[in-house]
């Protein structure tokens, strides 16, 4: 009786240690409205509902944005191939690394932090808030890394015009703000946010 005990407590330690993790399902590979027409509805939102995205569009999102589509290379170039771009992700829920290679997001921090990640006011109601971490150690040089960023959140606005959500490009947020959020080490610097949402 006792080991069961033992192991039933085991079981729910590891669980709840695994828990703040989030498992993302595969991306949908194949799905989306013709490029043509992406690009047509691309466009700048500032003004979300209060409206959580499901966990395939947040894992649709993330792959389209900075994922892996071959063993070793991922949907966006970069510059020599550095791979230097790494993204963190704020919802409602929880500050987020994604863990590109396992297509997996993990947990930062607990608690609702996107007002920290930029200054305008529809950034706190956003479903979430992409953040853009380069490894300037990694990177070409700090131009390449700024460069590479475009890529990424190109790749976002067309996911989000062909699945009918809402994304805005900003520059206007604190880097110290956000680097103690992140806990970032000297060599990652943030370069640029994005956020994400159902358009109001």
């Amino acid at each position: 009786m006792n080991r069961f005990i033992i192991l039933s407590v085991l079981f729910t330690v590891s669980y709840s240690i695994s828990a703040q993790d989030i498992k993302l399902p595969a991306p949908d590979r194949v799905g989306g409205k013709p490029l043509m027409q992406a690009l047509n509805e691309r466009q700048s939102i500032r003004s979300y509902q209060d409206k959580e995205l499901t966990l395939q569009q947040l894992s649709d999102l993330l792959w389209a944005a900075n994922g892996f589509n071959r063993d070793d290379k991922r949907t966006v170039p970069t510059s020599n191939n550095r791979q230097e771009l790494e993204l963190y992700v704020t919802t409602k829920n929880g500050v987020y690394f994604y863990d590109a290679r396992n297509h997996l997001l993990k947990e930062v921090k607990k608690g609702d932090y996107r007002v920290k990640a930029g200054s305008q006011d529809f950034v706190a109601h956003a479903a979430l808030n992409l953040i853009f971490v380069s490894d300037l150690e990694k990177a070409s040089n700090r131009e390449a890394a700024h460069i590479d960023c475009g890529f990424v959140a190109q790749n976002v606005y067309l996911y989000c015009a062909s699945e009918g959500l809402g994304a805005v490009v900003r520059a206007s947020f604190d880097k110290s703000t956000l680097r103690e959020l992140l806990n970032l080490p000297a060599n990652q610097e943030v370069l640029l946010t994005q956020s994400v949402g159902y358009p109001d």
